[in-house]
């Protein structure tokens, strides 16, 4: 169904012309594939392939929440042909993810998980999807691309619960760390301060013996003034006994 002949808001507008055009991107990626030889390069292409995918989904699921937010506004006949083109882009999506399988079981690579239906349930094959798909309606059909999409969001969900429970444990690391770095760091200054107070002590003690030595001195030349003088009071008084000896005689 073409755009224009479609009655949609604007935002409705933009959300479609974004499928549409990732649409064509899919279609032209499938097309290179096929021309891929090297195995490294088809896995490689897969992977975005993947990734335009998932937003395709997204895309797709926020389509169908505006139809339901303008459901009261719209006639019944807008709202029956958004839903049909809504069908529409479920079930073309739903091919690109057949052909996504069908490439993976050549490839025998089982990295991208996009659309797992489970651990120990073995996928089906690109031949038995498209079989289950015609024989569904319209409305199985969504349903089932629905329960898929929410299956892969419940998948994110869980890997961003792993992520932030990671970076919890990574930014308490962090902080364990940091406080102890902060510890060493005290420890280092009180090591310091001791170093300096071991400087500081050796230095006095060397002021000390300096100043002993000087009183030692000093005690020394006052012994030997002492010495000298009571060595001149002896002089004097031999030399005046000897005198008074040589007067009386």
């Amino acid at each position: 169904m073409a755009t224009t002949e479609l009655q949609m808001s604007p935002q409705l507008e933009q959300i479609h012309g974004e499928i549409r055009d990732l649409f064509r991107a899919l279609s032209n990626g499938f097309q290179r594939l096929d021309k891929m030889k090297d195995s490294n390069r088809q896995s490689k292409q897969l992977e975005e392939l993947t990734g335009k995918m998932r937003e395709c989904k997204r895309l797709i699921k926020e389509f169908d929440r505006e139809i339901k937010d303008e459901e009261s506004k719209n006639p019944p006949e807008v709202n029956k042909q958004l839903n049909d083109e809504k069908q529409s882009m479920i079930k073309e999506l739903n091919s690109y993810v057949a052909m996504r399988k069908t490439y993976m079981n050549t490839l025998g690579n089982k990295k991208i998980e996009l659309f797992d239906m489970g651990a120990g349930v073995s996928e089906p094959t690109a031949d038995e999807n498209v079989k289950m798909a015609s024989s569904m309606s319209n409305q199985e059909l969504v349903d089932h691309g629905m329960k898929t999409m929410d299956e892969t969001d419940q998948a994110i969900e869980r890997s961003k619960k792993v992520v932030e429970q990671t970076i919890e444990v990574g930014t308490q690391t962090a902080g364990t760390l940091k406080g102890q770095t902060d510890q060493m760091g005290r420890i280092v200054n009180e090591l310091d301060t001791i170093q300096f107070s071991i400087k500081k002590a050796s230095q006095l003690v060397k002021e000390i013996g300096r100043q002993v030595a000087t009183d030692k001195c000093i005690m020394l030349f006052l012994f030997l003034i002492v010495c000298g003088v009571i060595a001149i009071i002896v002089v004097k008084v031999f030399f005046s006994l000897t005198y008074f000896n040589f007067v009386v005689y």
